[in-house]
Parts: C-alpha cells; structure tokens; sequence
C-alpha cells in the first residue's frame, strides 16, 4: 500500500469532524491499466475490486462494509440516507449520520463534496455534463436547505480532479447547453469547463466563494494519476470520491 495516494481537500480538512479521500489510479492490485479500480462495473476481478477498496477505505480509517453509494446514471435525482447500500437512479446523496460513508465514483465526471459544519450534514454528489445541466448541484443545496435547515453560507465544498477545459473536447449538443462562460474554443473546437460550471451553480445557490475549492487537476491529462475514461475507453477504471461525518452530531 506504499504507492497509494488518495486526493485531499485542503478546506474540508480543517474540519474534525470530516474524513474525506479520494482516491487516484495509484496504489491498488488490478493489472494494468485499471490499477487502483475501485469499479465493480468494468473488467476486472472481483477480488481485485474488493481488495482495492479494502485499501482505500483503511487508509481513511472507514469501514468499507458501512457504505452509501448511488448507482450513477447521470440523473438529477438525489437521496436521503441513513443506511449503508446501494441507492439505484441516484446521483447525490446526502445524510447527517455519522460513521456513515458516502461515496460517488468517476472517471472524468466531477465529485462535488458539501459539508455543513454547522448542521453537521454531508453531501456528495456525481456530476458529469448531464446532471449538470440538469443542476444537481444546486439542487442538493436546495435539499439540504429544505431537509435539514443548511444555510447556503454556512457550506464548504469542494470539486474533485476530472476532466477539464483544457482536454473536455465537446460538441455543439453538450456546449449549446451551457452559458458561454462554461465553453471554451480554440481552433474551431469546443472545451467545456466542467468545474466552472458546477462552482457557479454553488455560487448562484449562496455558496461564499472562499468556502468553494476547485482541484485544478484534469483526469485526461494526467495518465499517470487519474483514471480517464474519454481517454481509455474501456480500459479504464473507476476512482471513488468519499466523504464520512465522524462524530455523533447527527440525527
């Protein structure tokens, strides 16, 4: 487990009462070049999988029997939770339970983490270009206003690695989507900011800017670090982004 390296936030740290991790294609036991797969869905040994995630989870000192993890289909649709398993058609999902991971799994797409060290209340969210331009950004602050009192300046988030403008090659379906700040050109292409996006919706939805941080790392572009399915295809593994409450705080 010596070459594991899992991706920190710098913001959600300062909180003790926050674990979060996540991590990158480094460190795990898959053959390459799916390395530290944390995916059940791609073509990889089940013991691989379990033993990549067994890694991950202990060095974030979670039980990776305890988790919370939607069944990703780029929807809009969020969750409440209290139990660990398997939430099918969700992509966020959000509890004030401690000890209880939750988890979002990319490979290009963004996770977005919101914390409330107020209310105590946890939020992660899988965002590619689909759910966010159905804005399940501001939607889960939404919820989490509406669910547990969250006051939208009361969050700090944070945007994981994943593809970025610099690489995020899109056509005009996905650009004409999105205001034009969100899409770049350059020579006759269009590059959408996925980031970008998303951190605009938390600042529209009362989110301060200075409790909002953006990686600056692109999944693409950065082969040796990142999973990346726009540029491996079906050679590609899956990261996993979790974030646990530590503490007795919730519900």
């Amino acid at each position: 487990m010596k070459d594991l390296m899992i991706v920190e936030s710098a913001l959600l740290k300062e909180s003790s009462s926050l674990r979060f991790g996540m991590s990158t294609r480094r460190g795990g036991v898959s053959p390459e070049p799916l390395g530290m797969n944390l995916s059940f869905r791609v073509n990889d040994e089940v013991d691989n999988v379990v033993e990549n995630r067994r890694r991950l989870f202990t060095a974030l000192g979670l039980d990776p029997e305890a988790v919370a993890i939607p069944l990703q289909c780029h929807s809009d649709h969020i969750e409440v939770v209290a139990e660990p398993g398997e939430y099918e058609n969700s992509d966020a999902l959000i509890t004030n339970r401690a000890d209880l991971p939750l988890v979002v799994s990319v490979a290009d797409c963004l996770a977005v983490i919101l914390f409330d060290p107020v209310k105590h209340v946890l939020a992660v969210v899988h965002a590619g270009w689909r759910g966010t331009a159905r804005t399940i950004a501001a939607k889960s602050v939404v919820l989490l206003t509406e669910k547990f009192g969250v006051s939208a300046k009361d969050l700090v988030a944070f945007l994981s690695p994943c593809a970025g403008p610099c690489c995020y090659e899109v056509g005009h379906e996905v650009a004409d989507v999105f205001a034009k700040e969100h899409v770049r050109q350059r020579d006759g292409r269009l590059y959408f900011d996925l980031k970008k996006a998303n951190a605009d919706q938390l600042l529209m939805s009362g989110v301060p800017e200075a409790n909002i941080e953006v990686s600056p790392s692109c999944t693409i572009c950065n082969p040796d670090l990142f999973h990346s399915f726009r540029r491996d295809g079906s050679r590609s593994g899956r990261m996993m982004a979790v974030a646990c409450l530590l503490d007795g705080k919730g519900a």
